[in-house]
C-alpha cells in the first residue's frame, strides 16, 4: 500500500497545529510509514507537540530493529515520543501542558497495523462501507458508550473537543493498539478531527468509493471539509493500491 497526505490550515484557526508523515519505501525496518498528529496547547505549543511527536517517533523506528509484533513496536515508538513532548513541556514553561493526538499506521501484505492515542481516526474501507478502526479518546465517546447520550447527540455535543487522552501531556500514555487484515480493503483514510467534524462517514466513503487518484481524493475531502465550515485544521491521508 502507498499514501498521499495534505494538511490544510482550514477556514477559522490563525495556524496549523496538526502535522503528518508519509513514507512509502520505509523507514527501514518497515515497508512504510503513516502518521497523522493533531497538536494541542497555547501559543504554538500545538504545533511544537505535533512536530516533535513525529519526529522522536520516526527517531526511535531509525534507531530500533524490531522483533515482537509490529503493532507493539509502533506503540513502543510512540511511548518514546510520548516522553520527548512530556519532557519539553516539563521544562519550558511556554509549551507546559502541550500535548498532541497520534495515529499511525504501517501495512505489509497482509495486514495492516496501527498505534493511536486520541480522536484522530483509521478507517478501513471496503467496497461495502467505510469502517473505524480506531477508538476516538473523547469525553463524548465515552459518554457515548456509556449511554448517556446518543450516537446522534454525540455529533454536536458542545464539549466533542475535549480529549481525554493525548501524548505529552502527561509522564505516561495508554496506548491503543492492533491489526487489521488487507484483503478486502481498497482504501485506508487516516485524519484529524478537523475532517470528521465537518463531513459524515457515508460522505467520505461516496468520495473514496469514487473513479480518482488518490490525490484528488485527499483533495477533495479536504475540499469538503472546508465547505463544511472549515472550523479546524485540517489533515488526510489516503492510502490504496491505485496510482496516487
Amino acid at each position: 500500500m502507498h499514501g498521499f497526505g495534505k494538511s490544510d490550515v482550514g477556514k477559522v484557526r490563525a495556524s496549523n497545529e496538526d502535522a503528518f508523515y508519509v513514507n512509502n519505501e520505509g523507514p527501514a525496518p518497515l515497508a512504510n510509514l503513516f502518521v497523522v498528529a493533531d497538536g494541542m496547547g497555547g501559543h504554538n505549543a500545538g504545533d511544537v507537540a505535533s512536530r516533535k511527536a513525529i519526529f522522536a517517533f520516526c527517531e526511535y523506528i531509525a534507531a530500533h530493529n524490531y522483533f515482537i509484533y509490529t503493532e507493539q513496536y509502533l506503540a513502543d515508538a510512540l511511548l518514546y515520543a510520548n516522553g520527548h513532548v512530556h519532557d519539553e513541556a516539563c521544562h519550558n514553561p511556554a509549551m507546559a501542558g502541550m500535548g498532541t493526538t497520534f495515529s499511525t499506521v504501517t501495512t505489509d501484505s497482509d495486514n495492516l497495523y496501527f498505534a493511536h492515542v486520541g480522536d484522530s481516526r483509521i478507517y478501513a474501507i471496503t467496497d461495502n462501507g467505510i469502517m473505524q478502526l480506531t477508538r476516538d479518546h473523547s469525553l463524548v465517546a465515552e459518554m457515548a458508550e456509556r449511554g448517556m447520550i446518543t450516537p446522534e447527540e454525540a455529533l454536536h455535543h458542545p464539549e466533542k473537543n475535549v480529549i481525554t487522552r493525548a501524548v505529552g501531556t502527561d509522564a505516561h500514555v495508554n496506548v491503543d493498539k492492533g491489526f487489521y487484515p488487507l484483503a478486502n480493503v481498497k482504501y485506508v483514510l487516516m485524519c484529524s478531527d478537523g475532517l470528521t467534524n465537518m463531513v459524515s462517514d457515508a460522505e467520505i466513503f461516496d468520495v473514496l468509493k469514487a473513479e480518482n487518484s488518490i490525490t484528488n481524493k485527499v483533495d477533495i475531502l479536504i475540499a469538503k471539509a472546508n465547505e463544511g465550515g472549515g472550523d479546524d485544521n485540517i489533515s488526510v491521508i489516503v492510502m490504496g493500491w491505485d496510482n496516487i
